[in-house]
């Protein structure tokens, strides 16, 4: 495996959080960085979307208590 192509082996394992299966060692680098790239995009998405679904759960929140919950669930 080229030095690129481990790289991006690397990076691809570290956005899986797991070791990739032994078949993508067959991808080329810029296969590698292309799915890396995917997954990566797809987490922020999933993040923004999440904090988007809790601040639309606050507004369930009286107002006074608000800021008080928002610190005690976000941290």
């Amino acid at each position: 495996m080229s030095t690129g192509t481990r790289e991006q082996h690397e990076r691809l394992g570290a956005e899986l959080r797991d070791q990739p299966p032994e078949s993508f060692g067959q991808l080329a680098p810029q296969q590698l960085a292309a799915l890396a790239d995917a997954l990566e995009r797809q987490r922020e998405s999933r993040a923004a979307g999440l904090n988007e679904a809790a601040e639309e759960a606050l507004k369930l929140v009286p107002a006074l208590a608000r800021g008080p919950v928002r610190r005690i669930l976000f941290r």
